[in-house]
């Protein structure tokens, strides 16, 4: 879009220049810029223009623009605003995403800015006469919503503005009340506690006594007696209608409409949208229910877009459409990933923003007269734990564990799966860290026991490790840096994969010393390099690497024209490790021997151009949340460590891995669980987020967050340590209080798990979709509840056990057993499950649709490879479950009768196993797994099943 300087208004010099919020009121019919003090601060009666500039990691600022209408601002002031936020638009070079906000129905983008809140006051913005002070305070009740972002509403200071479901502050002249509908949230409470101080520090001048009051306590408390006094005495508050009212336009079909140039609306007709519907050259709206989008093609001018805006404006007041529909504007190459999902076909295209975006931000930054300094470039490839600890290697062959030589565990086959255990010195105490890594080649079944044998490691040591699941060639930086130096060789030496090539006739291509082979060599530093052997082919040469061929009888290394000085460091270092005898023929690209192309199989094209760096990507916070059914996660927008909620599971994307983090509080307290979600996440992520689903996944839990992942934040480590819920830590903060309790200790962990809750909610819904509306994954919650009983629990229960009578290896003396005292273990180099594990090879060996979600790559799950549809023979050493618990009992009751407390008891039972008097159907309804997979558990976990479904 062209632009002209005189459609630019004047108060718009100079803005996007410099990071931050920068926000102009309309004020008789001009634009007046407010100074910071004023920023949070909103009257009813006027309009304001937002502008957020944030610059980004790959050196390129990010702008979003935001009109703010006040309920009481008049319809001039209003259309005034939606077109300058379009100049200003125009002004940035026409690459912001423009937002409408309505007064109490904001964004939580939007409110994000303003932490902990805004509330708006009553009348218009006048900046010549400032704040006007008053000598009677105003007595008035606020309604809080939100538990990551909160809105604030003032509602009539009456008694029938109170209900059940949301947290209120009453604020008076000597005390602020907070009160907690019975129905609110403990994290809408704790936001509602930031509220509370925002007021006493802005309008009490942070003197004034509070007071909480919780809903349906009132015995006994002079603060709740003085609560009441304010609404004339204590009465019932009724009981509301609806809960929930939103969502009435969630099912509607969604529409996309052009927008003509008289100003008309013309409805596409299409059962599904791509992105070839969409020209370049006009404006379309489209309807997405609780959301509008506005997309404006790249040739329109700024009169079509102040058209288009006008034309959907008026389309939401002739609908009649609720004032809580959110309008969004795109420029086109800029839409947001909730928009792209609204489609089914959009081309993944990743613009150079880090080499363009450079040069963008530093001519507009010049132009407005700042100084530039040179932008930043990638992170340093640096280590943010201590990478001098210990490593531990182990392959996974099935049951058994076999522990790598120290000598040998930097190499690793493609065809295999390892553990890698890693010990360092922490905060006074040793830290684990354990990495499942699934070779490309191989198996299915091989890659979920090493996700099974990895936990239950992680479970016998002490301390709370952090767990990761890694695919090859998607290894995150931090693992390279602890091992150094990788060698990744083709084939594999696990049964499973050589009991499938041999069986399919497939050519063994495990590597040996001394057979021809070709590897490229890459990496940042002697501290973080790799090898990886290829197919020996001249199609896998680039120019931007180097190579080392071994044919056979002579070894040559190959340095691709674009690779630099540190590359060929690092390949005189890599072929040492490889083979110390070897005396290479070194040959630059170019001058190659002919005995080179012969061993390549003949000269062919390969790539030659420089291999473009990728962007670095700002990282994203999401909360998972459970509801219905559903599966949800919503992006916490401008997050800071007091987002990661104790009650919430979270997940951090940082494109290149992601984190999901499990608060201390959490109905989520499986670590198995909590991978399932990162892997739904990428699952769905890759619609509209462009993420692998190969991405590395990191789970990690309050309290014992390692430095690779705190660096995303301002950390604050005494925050982490704090005993409660979030609402008792925000209580105990506002009234001068901190308490800290050390996470090592036993009291603490003690009180953990006495409030924990597991969740184990088994849905009636048996689908798996995306939605658009806040990223909505239905999941069937019936699939995960049996694939983790019967795949994962028994798996783990019994490798526990295991573990706390034999280590892996000898690596330990001392470890956790269920009594808290410490055992000794045995030493010995590899664990088998074949006595404690009941025929899991075969209950892995069908790719089901979980399996393929938790090892993904092809559309069976075997990632490309034909291994995994290899069949696993049956094991030989089946734990047989006791026949007298599966036939002594032909007696068969319902599950009414049997429970604990039951009106209609069954007396001629064995009281102290009830369950074997369930049907069939009805046992695997009610524990979601077959009887012969229950009896495999330990009896206290038996028991504590049978304890959550009253048969114990």
């Amino acid at each position: 879009m062209a632009l002209v300087s005189k459609d630019i208004d004047s108060a718009f010099d100079g803005a996007g220049a410099k990071p931050g919020l920068e926000i102009w009121c309309v004020e008789n019919l001009r634009l007046v810029p407010l100074p910071t003090s004023l920023h949070g601060r909103f009257y009813s009666g006027s309009a304001y223009i937002v502008l957020n500039t944030v610059l980004l990691k790959n050196g390129s600022p990010l702008h979003e623009i935001h009109y703010w209408l006040g309920k009481d601002a008049n319809e001039v002031e209003s259309a005034l605003a939606s077109d300058k936020a379009l100049e200003l638009d125009a002004a940035l070079g026409s690459c912001t995403v423009q937002y409408r906000e309505v007064q109490g129905q904001e964004t939580e983008k939007f409110l994000s800015y303003f932490k902990p809140c805004i509330i708006p006051s009553e009348g218009v913005y006048l900046s010549q006469l400032g704040q006007l002070d008053s000598n009677t305070y105003k007595v008035s009740l606020l309604k809080c919503k939100g538990d990551h972002v909160v809105s604030v509403k003032e509602v009539p200071f009456s008694r029938s503005s109170l209900n059940h479901n949301d947290v209120f502050i009453l604020d008076t002249a000597s005390k602020i009340f907070l009160f907690s509908g019975c129905n609110s949230s403990i994290q809408e409470r704790a936001k509602a506690l930031e509220v509370v101080q925002y007021v006493k520090e802005n309008k009490h001048g942070g003197k004034c006594e509070v007071a909480t009051i919780e809903d349906g306590k009132f015995v006994g408390d002079s603060d709740v007696g003085e609560f009441w006094s304010f609404f004339g005495g204590y009465a019932p508050i009724p009981r509301d209608i609806a809960f929930d009212v939103q969502k009435e336009c969630d099912t509607s079909p969604v529409q996309l409409s052009w927008i003509t140039t008289q100003g008309k609306l013309c409805p596409k007709a299409s059962n599904s949208l791509n992105k070839e519907m969409l020209d370049s050259n006009k404006c379309y709206m489209l309807d997405g229910g609780a959301e509008i989008f506005v997309w404006m093609g790249r040739n329109t001018s700024l009169t079509e877009r102040k058209m288009s805006i006008s034309v959907i404006e008026d389309f939401l007041r002739n609908q009649g459409r609720s004032t809580a529909t959110h309008l969004t504007f795109l420029t086109e190459g800029l839409e947001t990933s909730l928009f792209r999902s609204f489609f089914e076909s959009w081309p993944q295209v990743e613009p150079n923003l880090y080499e363009e975006g450079r040069g963008k931000v530093a001519a507009i930054f010049k132009k407005q007269g700042y100084e530039v300094k040179e932008l930043p470039d990638a992170e340093d490839c640096q280590p943010y734990i201590n990478c001098q600890g210990k490593l531990k290697v182990w392959r996974v062959d099935g049951d058994e564990l076999i522990l790598v030589p120290a000598q040998e565990q930097i190499k690793l086959f493609s065809g295999d799966c390892y553990v890698v255990q890693y010990t360092y010195a922490g905060d006074g105490r040793d830290e684990n860290l354990f990495y499942a890594w699934l070779g490309r080649a191989s198996a299915l079944e091989d890659r979920a026991d090493a996700i099974t044998h990895m936990t239950a490691i992680a479970d016998s040591t002490k301390g709370d490790p952090v767990l990761a699941r890694v695919m090859q060639d998607k290894e995150p930086l931090q693992l390279l840096l602890i091992f150094q130096t990788v060698i990744i060789l083709k084939g594999g030496l696990s049964k499973r994969y050589r009991t499938f090539i041999a069986e399919n006739g497939i050519l063994d291509e495990t590597y040996e010393e001394g057979k021809p082979a070709l590897f490229r060599v890459q990496g940042t530093s002697p501290s973080s390099m790799q090898a990886i052997q290829v197919d020996q082919v001249s199609s896998s040469l680039n120019s931007s690497y180097c190579y080392i061929l071994q044919t056979g009888r002579s070894t040559l290394t190959w340095m691709g024209n674009l690779s630099s000085t540190i590359d060929h460091d690092l390949l005189d270092r890599m072929l040492e490790l490889i083979n110390p005898t070897w005396q290479p023929i070194s040959v630059r690209e170019g001058s190659e021997p002919d005995i080179f192309w012969e061993a390549l199989g003949g000269k062919t094209e390969y790539p030659r151009e420089q291999e473009i760096k990728q962007h670095i990507e700002d990282p994203h916070l999401f909360a998972f949340m459970f509801a219905d059914g559903d599966f949800k996660v919503k992006e916490i927008y401008n997050f800071t460590q007091d987002d990661l909620t104790t009650e919430d599971v979270l997940l951090l994307d940082c494109h290149e891995e992601i984190y999901v983090w499990i608060g201390c509080h959490a109905n989520v307290k499986s670590k198995q669980q909590a991978l399932m979600f990162g892997l739904n996440f990428l699952e769905n992520a890759q619609l509209v987020g462009g993420l692998s689903i190969e991405t590395p996944i990191y789970v990690v839990t309050e309290g014992k967050e390692p430095l690779f992942f705190t660096r995303f934040f301002e950390w604050d480590s005494s925050k982490a340590n704090m005993l409660g819920n979030s609402f008792e830590r925000k209580l105990a903060i506002l009234k001068g209080k901190k308490p800290i309790l050390d996470h090592r200790s036993p009291s603490y962990k003690r009180k953990i798990f006495a409030e924990g809750r597991v969740w184990s909610t088994i849905a009636n819904e048996h689908c798996y979709r995306f939605s658009v509306q806040e990223h909505i994954f239905h999941v069937s919650h019936f699939l995960l509840a049996i694939w983790l009983a019967t795949r994962l629990i028994p798996i783990i229960s019994s490798r526990k056990a295991s573990c706390r009578e034999t280590t892996p290896d000898n690596s330990r003396s001392n470890s956790v057993s269920s009594n808290g005292r410490g055992s000794s273990l045995s030493n010995t180099s590899s664990v088998s499950g074949s006595k404690s594990k009941s025929a899991n090879n075969h209950l892995f060996s069908g790719p089901t649709p979980i399996a393929r979600m938790l090892f993904p790559g092809s559309p069976d799950g075997s990632a490309g490879s034909p291994q995994a549809e290899a069949k696993s023979p049956p094991d030989a050493n089946l734990m047989q479950v006791d026949s007298s618990i599966t036939t002594a009992n032909t007696l068969t009751y319902p599950y009414s009768r049997l429970i604990v407390g039951s009106s209609d008891p069954a007396t001629d039972i064995d009281v102290t196993r009830r369950e074997a008097y369930l049907s069939d159907e009805e046992f695997l309804e009610k524990f979601g797994m077959m009887r012969k997979a229950f009896y495999q558990f330990a009896k206290w976990r038996q028991n504590k099943l049978k304890l959550s479904l009253q048969l114990f």
